[in-house]
């Protein structure tokens, strides 16, 4: 959503006028049946972001939509404590311990999308070591462009952040990668106006075109499995103390 973007007739109209009936092979929306949605006060959720790095914000983004620190911990769900990408824009979020695969969801992507259908969409992606990174398959069955303020079906997208409304978190499983535990989540704009593809060259399609806070906005990243133990760049929370006393335990080992 676009915060102050957005007129509240448009706002209003979005809350009022019920989303269409589900119509692709995916997850409904939020609250209903068979959906994945995530809400932010859910129990399972064991922690949060912490940091981020590699913020790169798109085009059509004003800098009141660039604090990156406005994505760490709990999400808010609401309009305006986001980090706006803009088109085409990434952020990497990091953790102060790394996300583990456990079973089941082992994180979630909270966005801010004022309704059900109104909805923008970012790749996702992981990594371990912070440099390399894989990305969730996705599928989009948008059969064509949406507008600035046009309906997204959420039974017709799969694998993006942003799936659902603010409040709801879109989970993801690591198993899907086979990856065991990661430090970093990459969000990645999906620019909706037919230039971006799914994981099997079909077009994405999403809310297009919007300026001001334009692209994904990033509300928080929620972890449901987590490692006791710290992440070696991410000890210094710890302090530099404890950091030396762990290294000479390894070298004793």
């Amino acid at each position: 959503m676009k915060g102050c973007t957005i007129s509240a007739w448009v706002l209003l109209l979005g809350l009022l006028i019920p989303a269409a009936a589900p119509a692709g092979p995916y997850a409904p929306a939020a609250g209903v049946e068979g959906s994945t949605a995530i809400h932010m006060d859910d129990e399972s959720f064991v922690g949060w972001a912490t940091g981020w790095e590699n913020y790169i914000p798109g085009s059509d983004v004003s800098a009141s939509w660039q604090d990156a620190t406005l994505a760490l911990g709990p999400a808010v769900g609401g309009s305006n404590d986001i980090v706006s990408l803009g088109r085409g824009g990434s952020i990497t979020m990091t953790f102060a311990t790394p996300i583990t695969d456990g079973s089941g969801w082992d994180f979630a992507i909270f966005e801010n999308g004022f309704s059900d259908t109104f909805l923008e969409l970012a790749y996702v992606e992981v990594s371990s070591n912070g440099v390399d990174f894989f990305r969730f398959d996705n599928d989009s069955l948008t059969g064509g462009s949406v507008g600035a303020f046009g309906s997204v079906d959420p039974t017709d997208i799969n694998g993006y952040g942003g799936k659902y409304k603010q409040g709801y978190g879109t989970p993801f499983d690591m198993a899907d990668l086979g990856i065991s535990n990661v430090g970093y989540v990459r969000l990645v704009d999906i620019v909706g106006d037919g230039t971006y593809l799914d994981t099997t060259g079909d077009v994405i399609y999403d809310a297009y075109p919007t300026s001001g806070s334009a692209g994904f906005d990033l509300d928080a990243v929620g972890v449901i499995h987590a490692s006791p133990v710290p992440l070696p760049g991410a000890v210094w929370l710890l302090g530099s103390g404890l950091l030396g006393l762990v290294a000479a335990r390894k070298k004793r080992v």
